[in-house]
């Protein structure tokens, strides 16, 4: 289908995919998304560091969800699925706390833009086209990235949570801002 990360669209040629069940229902828009079985988990787990270990140059930004490269079109694997608990695992990315509590005291008395925002979200792979200039494509996009990043909270609104953990792992991941930015000075002895 259509979908894109970083540089490249129409992924289904170049990506390795792992179909996994979940009984997530949408009632009237709204989404209920029931935790995964332990033994699938664990099973993708195991698949994904197969996977990893075969293919070494697959970087922790890649490994992503439907949500995440078909924005607006697709919401799986949802708020329930285990994306830190793959992290800790050896799967994937996720935000440093030390630098999201950093993120969060900058973002309280100065909130990110949506231009900042929309900065971050491309660099870190994010398809942003449409999101500058339509509300609902933006709500969108700032969805898929909380389905994977901030689970308790997926209603498309860029609060002071979302906007530190994009920063973060933007940081974490891509050293963007430069070094000359205030918070990255307040966080270098913990990056």
């Amino acid at each position: 289908g259509i979908s894109t990360w970083g540089n490249r669209t129409n992924l289904n040629d170049s990506a390795i995919g792992i179909e996994i069940v979940n009984q997530a229902t949408d009632v009237q828009g709204v989404f209920t998304f029931p935790p995964f079985n332990d033994r699938q988990i664990e099973a993708v787990k195991a698949l994904s560091l197969d996977i990893l270990q075969r293919y070494s140059d697959i970087s922790p930004t890649h490994v992503v969800g439907h949500a995440d490269i078909a924005v607006g079109r697709k919401s799986d694997p949802g708020a329930a699925f285990p994306w830190k608990t793959l992290y800790d695992a050896g799967v994937g990315a996720w935000y440093d706390e030390e630098i999201k509590s950093a993120y969060t005291e900058q973002f309280t008395t100065t909130p990110l833009t949506q231009a900042d925002a929309l900065v971050r979200f491309k660099k870190y792979g994010y398809d942003i086209s449409g999101a500058a200039t339509d509300s609902a494509n933006y709500k969108k996009l700032v969805r898929a990235f909380q389905l994977h990043f901030r689970q308790s909270r997926y209603d498309g609104e860029l609060d002071t949570e979302t906007s530190a953990i994009l920063a973060a792992l933007v940081k974490k991941y891509f050293n963007y801002p430069a070094e000359n930015s205030t918070i990255i000075q307040n966080t270098d002895s913990v990056i």
